[in-house]
């Protein structure tokens, strides 16, 4: 149902070194970009991952609420995405446990303050 889901960056280069080395672990690339930012993700026709500029040329920042969770595949790959996060520049939200009956997860914001939430099920 999901086709992309965006977050707000004031520093693309940054945000892009970011992501590139976060979700390079996923199996994901950057899959385009252009001069007010890039998507990432596995293939075209699969969800996707944008850092944007925004296009009002305000400031971007955080969504109360907003936070986008990515499936890792294991509890193994959710404690390794989260400890690279907060090695790329991440902030601690929640270190990655039993989140509920199933739901491991772990929680960070990225260097410009986004929430996201790596997870497995099962």
């Amino acid at each position: 149902m999901i086709g992309y889901v965006t977050l707000g960056t004031n520093d693309l280069d940054r945000a892009a070194a970011f992501y590139d080395a976060l979700l390079g672990d996923l199996g994901a690339r950057r899959l385009w970009s252009n001069d007010r930012g890039i998507g990432w993700g596995t293939a075209r026709n699969l969800p996707t991952l944008g850092l944007m500029r925004p296009f009002d040329g305000q400031p971007a920042t955080p969504g109360n609420g907003t936070m986008p969770a990515i499936t890792a595949g294991s509890r193994e790959k959710v404690d390794a995405l989260y400890r690279k996060a907060l090695e790329l520049g991440a902030t601690d939200e929640g270190s990655p446990g039993e989140r509920g009956k199933g739901f491991y997860g772990a929680y960070f914001r990225d260097p410009d303050g986004n929430k996201l939430c790596v997870f497995h099920i099962g």
